[in-house]
């Protein structure tokens, strides 16, 4: 008797977990999971490619900064461009305020002497 009641336990365990099994793998193949599980994995090989792109753009920098330099100094032309002396301009004084004479005032109205 009592191995009857194991050998049925057993079998109801087994078709349990094999039911289980397979209704969550058909769960994964459906349309709409494919789909998230693509779109998961798409982001992921994005972001991937996104950190190598990033880190290959500073290697290029690096090195192109550190070219720059070996040239310019197997050029001489390292040293920094002197640059000429800012222009200073002066404010224009009116020494004698009194002198200024107003410019004329003339009548820009073309119909006003017809």
């Amino acid at each position: 008797m009592f191995r009857r009641t194991f050998w049925f336990t057993s079998g109801v365990a087994a078709g349990v977990w094999a039911t289980t099994k397979v209704n969550r793998k058909i769960k994964q193949l459906t349309p709409e999971s494919l789909a998230v599980a693509a779109a998961h994995k798409a982001l992921e090989t994005g972001q991937r490619l996104k950190d190598r792109a990033v880190g290959f753009a500073h290697d290029v920098r690096d090195n192109m900064a550190q070219r720059e330099d070996e040239l310019g100094e197997a050029l001489g032309i390292n040293a920094a461009p002197e640059l000429p002396a800012p222009r200073r301009y002066t404010a224009l004084e009116n020494s004698n305020p009194s002198q200024y004479v107003a410019p004329p005032t003339h009548s820009y109205n073309r119909n006003e002497d017809h």
